[in-house]
């Protein structure tokens, strides 16, 4: 069963997203759209910056860009958790993809066919 394109499922979904932000990052995102549209649920996102990564970047900023990647895909995994406790959803796949110099993240939630 695929989930609703109504305005309490997006709720649902972006509390679900900030919720895993806050909990890796200790914030939420300042900007955050959610879209269904049948199996896919994308999150279109902008996050702020951390000081410490503010901090990386400076100093070396190839670790900065491999915490950026481990990240993201800690993101993945805990939104994917976080998705299968409340929802019914069977999920395919989770894609992710974070753009460090904007701070934007575009996240794909493939729900599996009927």
């Amino acid at each position: 069963m695929f989930p609703i394109d109504s305005n309490e499922t997006k709720k649902l979904l972006s509390h679900m997203y900030n919720d895993v932000s806050k909990e890796l990052f200790g914030f939420g995102t300042t900007l955050l759209k959610v879209t269904v549209e049948r199996n896919v649920i994308t999150f279109q996102a902008k996050h702020r910056r951390a000081p410490r990564s503010v901090a990386l970047e400076g100093e070396v900023p190839t670790l900065k860009q491999e915490v950026d990647f481990h990240m993201s895909l800690l993101y993945k995994k805990k939104l994917r958790q976080k998705l299968d406790e409340q929802t019914d959803w069977e999920i395919e796949a989770v894609l992710r993809d974070y753009d460090a110099a904007t701070q934007l993240a575009f996240t794909n939630v493939v729900l599996k066919e009927q």
